[in-house]
């Protein structure tokens, strides 16, 4: 098996301005996640964005930059971009690892390329892990998934899905849930190039917007998403300064 990764960096982000260069022990995050992903089986690891600085504080540690348009609405158009100007195959698999992930185990990266190159009807793979509080099932910045025994997702959601009618008549349950029922979404995606190259050309589908998750446009229009438990915990992303903070905590400590 063979892949690439890409992991899209802006410098804009509405919550966290400037996060990909936020210095965590004296590197910026950007160079952090690149580091895990180099520990992968990936061939290549590029970084994508449409930022100078992010681009020149990439190339000072080594890496390799490709640098896109600014007007991409979504991080999938960004990728698309990117495989693009390598002039990859329709077949060639691209793993796209946020940049917001400096702890992100490189076990789970190899894992989602190796589930879309073992599931040929797939056009992406993704990943989740067990949801075990009330609280997080009912939190809307966390995306819950519902999948069937082949893996392949059936709905994307920031609602409680699946709703358990008897357990949840009277609201949000307490702090302890079984394993196994419900299902956090990771943001770490494999695809195919041919299907990044589809969805470039798709508008926004109506659940997507609705829910402000763009994989809800491939499922849309038919696209099989395989979804398998992640073989690893993955720790948090940096999606404000309090998780800045923590993270610059763990790799501080050595995590």
């Amino acid at each position: 098996m063979t892949f690439r990764i890409v992991i899209p960096a802006r410098f804009g982000a509405s919550r966290l301005p400037g996060k990909p260069l936020a210095d965590i022990g004296g590197k910026p995050m950007v160079v952090h996640v690149r580091e895990r992903c180099l520990e992968s089986g990936a061939d290549e690891v590029w970084v994508a964005t449409d930022d100078e600085r992010i681009a020149v504080a990439v190339q000072a540690h080594g890496g390799q930059v490709l640098m896109t348009r600014p007007d991409h609405p979504s991080g999938t158009d960004r990728l698309q971009e990117v495989a693009a100007q390598l002039d990859l195959a329709d077949d060639d698999i691209i793993v796209n690892v946020q940049g917001d992930e400096p702890l992100i185990p490189p076990a789970v990266i190899d894992q989602v390329a190796a589930n879309l190159a073992a599931h040929p009807g797939f056009g992406i793979a993704t990943l989740c892990e067990p949801i075990t509080t009330g609280t997080e099932l009912f939190n809307p910045n966390a995306v819950k998934v519902v999948f069937d025994v082949h893996g392949r997702a059936l709905y994307f959601s920031r609602a409680p899905i699946a709703w358990h009618r008897d357990a949840f008549a009277d609201g949000a349950p307490g702090e302890t849930l079984p394993e196994g029922q419900w299902w956090r979404h990771i943001g770490i995606y494999a695809y195919r190039t041919g299907l990044l190259n589809r969805y470039v050309g798709w508008s926004p589908a109506p659940l997507e917007k609705a829910e402000s998750l763009e994989q809800l446009r491939a499922m849309y229009h038919g696209v099989p998403i395989h979804v398998a438990p992640a073989c690893e915990t993955v720790p948090g992303g940096v999606d404000t300064e309090a998780d800045l903070l923590r993270m610059r905590s763990l790799i501080g400590e050595g995590q």
